[in-house]
């Protein structure tokens, strides 16, 4: 199975297409991150967005999308910005015919650490370990976006546990 991880922003976006194995041990295929500029119009950040994800999606044929759900912030404009660049990934995801499923920062977070409010740094460490990573990709939203792919595998063995 490959999960394609999505952590939105408007500024960056970050991917991670991860292939899961019947042994239960998961691979890295695609990582990194979609950047828009500030100085563009929102539509067409929105645009450019879109775009870059369903080429992503076009080249690696996941089966599945796992996107980070928007969290409450106390900036406005951060919120609407992420709030945006989410539904704009998710539409991605729908017109390729992907199943989109949605989680919790702390359920990201609870998944790849054991523990919901575990600082970033302590997840990127657990993405980079799970995955046998040398280190955390950077920027930190690339990592994020596995950590979500992460948290779509885990829930889906749980599920089929059941």
């Amino acid at each position: 199975m490959f999960v394609l991880g999505v952590d939105p922003g408007l500024t960056r976006t970050g991917y991670g297409i991860v292939e899961s194995h019947r042994t239960g041990s998961a691979v890295v295929r695609a990582v990194g991150v979609i950047r828009t500029s500030p100085s563009t119009p929102m539509p067409e950040r929105l645009a450019e967005l879109f775009e870059d994800l369903s080429a992503i999606i076009a080249d690696h044929q996941p089966d599945v999308m796992a996107i980070e759900s928007v969290f409450v912030n106390q900036n406005l404009q951060t919120a609407t910005a992420v709030g945006r660049a989410s539904g704009v990934a998710i539409l991605a995801g729908a017109r390729a015919g992907l199943a989109v499923e949605e989680f919790t920062p702390s359920s990201v977070k609870s998944a790849v650490t054991g523990y919901g409010n575990a600082p970033k740094d302590q997840v990127q460490k657990m993405v980079a370990a799970r995955l046998g990573l040398p280190a955390a990709p950077k920027p930190a939203d690339a990592a994020d976006a596995l950590a979500v792919a992460l948290c779509y595998l885990q829930n889906a063995r749980m599920r089929a546990v059941r």
